[in-house]
């Protein structure tokens, strides 16, 4: 992994929380109307949560597509009884399994939105919610100007070519030349198990729908300010995204962390890792320097906004949530 600088693991300074619920007298008009409907019908009332942060001239919104649990024997390196203990420890059980959020960030600068992931879109558990995150912004998809997919997983493409449509039609779409060559290979495809063939399918699909789509090569800006992290080891292509100005910064990794096993340990992987031994150096480099740098992290499956550090705690490594909201 290259070595990331203190200035890139910067600790960021956010600005505050919204629940879906605070952006205006429309907004909640339309909610309360909502409200009143779904109580008088007896049913729940479903608000797609969202949470922003500034970093520097950047607005980060949190956004989740859904969520899943995830069979307590998805974690090759411990025992399900293990893992299952270990999630019932930290409030994060189900009885089917471990409870994975699918956590996507919008970063927008006032000239330019770029969403990071587009979501499982339906493929995996009760997902399938971005496009209405994205409405209760008052966005479309067709808003987007560009969409970094981390790696080409079901759970972070699905969005892009659900309904078998270029969803985000106006968007430069970026994914690592490796991940691309990857999923897109026949005899790779043919030899994959079961559970890693909509991967391969939807990779396929995002190829032949978006034809402008760019494979890069390494570490790169996107934008000024935002600039792709190289995290190989998850998947060939394992990608992260950093978001900097002004001082403070924001690193999204993707699949670097899941829930209940990491960052405590490294030798705890997830079902669709490919290549275990990389996933784990990578971990086994990331985690220290990110808790000495106090980096703030943006995670896509831990509990909504998926965002905290990796801290050090008496030789241990932990998951501290940030403590984000309504900060100076």
């Amino acid at each position: 992994m290259p070595q990331l600088s203190r200035r890139a693991f910067a600790s960021a300074l956010p600005l505050g929380l919204v629940g879906g619920t605070l952006f205006g007298g429309s907004l909640l008009s339309d909610l309360t109307a909502e409200a009143a409907t779904s109580q008088a019908a007896g049913a729940p009332v479903a608000t797609t949560p969202f949470a922003q942060i500034r970093i520097g001239r950047f607005t980060v919104t949190a956004l989740t597509d859904g969520c899943a649990d995830m069979p307590y024997n998805y974690f090759p390196g411990r025992s399900a009884p293990e893992v299952e203990k270990a999630a019932k420890a930290q409030f994060t059980a189900r009885p089917s399994g471990v409870r994975f959020l699918f956590n996507q960030y919008l970063v927008e600068d006032g000239k330019q939105r770029i969403l990071i992931d587009a979501g499982a879109a339906g493929s995996i558990g009760e997902t399938g919610h971005l496009p209405q995150a994205l409405a209760t912004l008052g966005l479309k998809p067709s808003q987007i100007d560009a969409v970094v997919v981390t790696h080409m997983h079901q759970d972070h493409m699905g969005g892009l070519v659900l309904g078998g449509k270029n969803n985000y039609p106006d968007a430069e779409v970026y994914i690592d030349r490796r991940d691309v060559k990857h999923w897109t290979d026949r005899a790779k495809r043919n030899g994959a198990p079961d559970f890693l063939q909509p991967s391969f399918k939807m990779a396929e699909e995002v190829v032949r729908l978006y034809p402008k789509l760019q494979a890069i090569d390494g570490e790169r800006e996107i934008v000024p300010g935002v600039s792709i992290v190289d995290l190989t080891g998850h998947t060939p292509g394992h990608i992260g995204v950093r978001i900097e100005d002004g001082g403070k910064s924001l690193i999204m990794v993707s699949d670097m962390i899941f829930p209940v096993v990491h960052p405590a340990a490294t030798d705890v992987f997830f079902l669709f890792e490919q290549d275990q031994a990389a996933a784990k150096a990578m971990r086994d480099r990331f985690f220290p320097q990110a808790a000495s740098e106090g980096a703030l992290i943006a995670a896509t499956h831990m509990p909504f906004p998926g965002l905290g550090r990796v801290v050090s705690d008496r030789g241990q490594m932990r998951w501290e949530v940030a403590d984000w909201a309504l900060q100076d």
